[in-house]
């Protein structure tokens, strides 16, 4: 479900109110790209443009003039003529008239007036604003819209004098989602989460990675998502140990586990799930172990998702567990590594659990946000606030190695869930995914 227009108004006032007094900024939305001769890639807009508009045409560009005195704040919107030849061919087009209404905007041009525009929406304002060094392309046309500008200074006219970057203002803007953003989000990994369920229902010795791919694939689209948020990963045995594993062209194994890492985007929303399973349906003794290890961390993990708790705390109550289970199941050594604080202090556990346990997610896979705390000494890890939304995904990964237990070799298991930080804590989002031992064993079995 796309934001109401008020949504988008309302993120658009509030980023104005930001702003000098009288400034400008600009925001475009992405280019369509080339794939080869006349085909293109399939068309994403750009995520912050889609954030303050809802539009999704490509060849747009949103202006907002902040208010100054007097005069209130303005909204502006520059997209595609209407067309009806170019229609007939590349589908519908909203066209100036209709985008008016349909974003909310003040007013609305065409694309083509862009140019001869600007420099009166610039002259005599404060301030610039806009991705600074984003898009080589707009970083071009500000400076020709400046200088058309400029040469009216006998005429009284100032060009601004001062450029911001709009990405760190939108950035923390979108870390907080709000009520219809959340509610896309929940539908989106309740999508994702039937996918992974109906891919462990097809799997069994021997079935291809594609195969199950095509599944998660079947399951996103028949339940209106518009397209995976991200290249899937389906990895089966030590495939899986590839934290980026993207082949997806090998044949399970009866014994291997299989690893997916997969989400649909809907509605410009991105969900981000894993899941581990056994191809035949059953854990064996050594995949049990490592799995419930890794289902504990995640566990601790999700208890530190907590308001005003740091950020960081979720990947320290992860890696604390971790590195207590790769103590006690051999994978590290205690006469050479010691505790588990000299191991955590030693980084030894990063043999096996190499990588972060979240991120921010929202329009973006890895969506805007910064982790730490920018503006005070030291930069530490920025405090958890209610409406952020993050995933949770431990994991670890053996590979083959000298004093490794053998048993383990080759088994890479990892466990994401998507959540909403909440006053009573960790709103799961992806319940909709099996998870336990018990609720995959038993749904596999039942295939």
């Amino acid at each position: 479900m796309m934001p109401a227009v008020s949504s988008h108004t309302g993120r658009r006032a509030h980023l104005a109110a930001q702003m000098t007094p009288g400034s400008v900024a600009l925001l475009a939305t992405a280019p369509a790209t080339a794939r080869n001769s006349d085909i293109d890639y399939p068309y994403r807009h750009d995520s912050a443009f889609y954030y303050l508009t809802g539009f999704t045409e490509p060849d747009a560009l949103l202006v907002l003039v902040a208010a100054k005195g007097q005069t209130p704040a303005r909204a502006i919107l520059f997209c595609r003529a209407k067309h009806a030849e170019r229609e007939i061919w590349e589908g519908f087009r909203f066209g100036p008239e209709a985008a008016r209404s349909h974003v909310g905007v003040d007013e609305a041009y065409a694309i083509d007036e862009l140019d001869a525009r600007m420099a009166q929406l610039l002259a005599d304002a404060p301030a610039v604003y806009y991705a600074l060094g984003h898009s080589a392309a707009l970083d071009a046309q500000v400076a020709q819209w400046l200088k058309a500008v400029r040469v009216q200074a006998r005429a009284g006219i100032a060009a601004p004098a001062i450029a911001h970057d709009l990405t760190s203002m939108l950035d923390a803007m979108r870390v907080i989602k709000d009520a219809s953003e959340q509610a896309t989000m929940l539908r989106a990994a309740t999508i994702s989460g039937q996918a992974h369920a109906r891919a462990m229902r097809a799997a069994a010795p021997g079935v291809f990675e594609y195969a199950l791919e095509a599944e998660l694939l079947y399951e996103f689209r028949r339940n209106g998502a518009q397209a995976p948020a991200y290249p899937s990963i389906v990895a089966a045995g030590a495939n899986a140990c590839v934290l980026h594993y993207s082949a997806n062209n090998a044949q399970a194994q009866d014994g291997d586990l299989v690893l997916i890492d997969a989400g649909c985007e809907l509605d410009s929303y991105a969900s981000d799930i894993t899941r581990t399973f056994p191809v035949n349906g059953v854990f064996s003794a050594p995949q049990r172990q490592l799995y419930e290890l890794v289902l504990a961390a995640q566990a601790a993990a999700l208890a530190a998702v907590v308001p005003g708790l740091p950020y960081s705390g979720i990947h320290d109550a992860a890696v604390r567990v971790l590195t207590a289970g790769m103590l006690d199941l051999g994978l590290l050594a205690r006469d050479q590594v010691g505790s588990v604080e000299d191991a955590i202090g030693a980084r030894a556990y990063q043999a096996f659990y190499m990588h972060g346990t979240g991120h921010f997610l929202g329009l973006d896979v890895h969506d805007a946000g910064l982790y730490r705390d920018v503006a005070r000494e030291g930069k530490p890890s920025r405090k958890l606030a209610s409406g952020m939304a993050l995933t949770v995904e431990p994991g670890i990964y053996v590979r083959p190695g000298a004093g490794v237990p053998e048993q383990f070799w080759n088994i890479g298991i990892r466990i994401e869930d998507d959540v909403i930080v909440h006053d009573a804590g960790a709103r799961i989002l992806s319940g909709a995914a099996p998870k336990t031992i018990d609720e995959i064993e038993t749904m596999m079995v039942q295939a």
